[in-house]
């Protein structure tokens, strides 16, 4: 005898993908397919051609950079980490648009050795000039730990403000008007709900507040800031900054680039998404999805299901087990609460604090979200931000 049909509400996982009901504002329809897939389907399938529109598209985006860059020692910025996009992007810029970007990158504190090493082979394989921008280790240190006291998932806030807020003040600072970016559609088009510490943006009224809250009462003037408004209105439509998103213009295979980026240049793959900081493997791994039950995974290994490049059985095995092991977990918990300049027994008691969301600080999220929709309704934004 035939199972009864569910109805919408009775779906706790995607039948297409593996989000779930872990993100509090899913919805699943007739078919138990879910918003994310259902907004692929719409909105980035119909309008993504890495085909000769594709091609086209992109031999006018060089044109215009290069038109644009004509007597200066560099014509756009990329930011590389080390990890997958962006040392992928720095070689289409390149190789295949024939680009002279100026390679920049921010560290933190929290590179892996693997990372250091392969943007050390991109710069060297690809010729390119390096520019490093390290910030000062103190101020990240104290806003890590004032945001881990705000009990909120968002911990990874810290290093992005440090690693967009450094970029963008370089760029106005050298009037580089170009930024490439490695942001993509074939491995990001699931993109992860702000429940899951995917707030949208650096927004200082909620840095502020929380250090104000839960900083060690001094000032921490050195930490990097760059609001997402001034960056929005000022940055962009004021002084003429443009960020440009290549990869979704080429053919982008996660393993097929891979695989170029290691046979050109010796490049080392990582276990997983966002493993080419210490700091977020921390994070991803083991802080989010054993404190708060949240698990980004789902949301990387969605964006490959929907783009064909791994099956929803193959992710469904792969998320019942941490990409590491428990022995290695534990060994970068004690990393982790020592460089912060914590006792391990600190950061377990911070790990035990009450769970909050930014709901509970002050923040411009809903000034944040209507430009976000903003962009949406004008179709300059294709994923789905929730």
């Amino acid at each position: 005898m035939s199972q009864p049909s569910k109805t919408p509400n009775e779906f706790t996982i995607c039948e297409h993908c593996i989000m779930d009901a872990s993100d509090p504002n899913i919805v699943f329809d007739e078919r138990g397919w879910c918003d994310y897939c259902n907004n692929f389907e719409v909105n980035i399938r119909s309008n993504w051609d890495t085909g000769a529109a594709g091609q086209i598209a992109l031999q006018r985006m060089s044109e215009t950079i290069r038109a644009a860059g004509k007597g200066r020692d560099f014509d756009c910025i990329i930011g590389l980490s080390g990890g997958l996009d962006s040392s992928y992007v720095a070689y289409i810029a390149k190789e295949k648009m024939g680009l002279r970007p100026l390679l920049f990158h921010v560290d933190a504190g929290w590179n892996t050795d693997q990372a250091v090493g392969n943007i050390e082979k991109l710069v060297d394989g690809l010729g390119l000039d390096l520019y490093t921008d390290v910030v000062n280790w103190d101020a990240v240190k104290r806003m890590q730990v004032a945001f881990l006291r705000s009990g909120i998932p968002d911990q990874d806030l810290v290093q992005d403000a440090a690693f967009f807020s450094g970029m963008y003040k370089f760029a106005r600072e050298y009037k580089i008007k170009h930024i490439i970016t490695g942001s993509n559609f074939s491995t990001e088009c699931c993109r992860e709900p702000e429940e899951w510490g995917g707030y949208l943006g650096i927004d200082k009224t909620l840095f502020g507040d929380i250090w104000k809250r839960c900083g060690d009462g001094k000032s921490n003037d050195d930490f990097p800031l760059v609001d997402i408004l001034v960056y929005k209105l000022w940055y962009q439509k004021v002084l003429g900054l443009k960020v440009y998103h290549p990869l979704n213009l080429v053919p982008y295979v996660k393993k097929d680039a891979e695989d170029e980026l290691e046979s050109r240049f010796g490049w080392q793959r990582f276990q997983h998404k966002h493993h080419e900081s210490r700091f977020t493997r921390f994070y991803e791994d083991y802080w989010l999805p054993r404190r708060f039950g949240y698990e980004k995974r789902r949301a990387h290994f969605s964006s490959l299901i929907m783009t064909g490049q791994m099956t929803r059985d193959q992710a469904l095995e792969r998320i019942l087990h941490p990409e590491m092991d428990e022995h290695f977990l534990k060994q970068e918990f004690e990393y982790v609460a020592h460089k912060l300049g914590l006792t391990v027994g600190g950061l377990q008691d911070l790990f035990e604090l009450p769970k909050k969301t930014y709901r509970d600080y002050k923040n411009k999220r809903t000034l944040i979200g209507l430009g976000a929709n903003t962009m949406r309704l004008l179709g300059l934004e294709k994923r789905y931000f929730r």
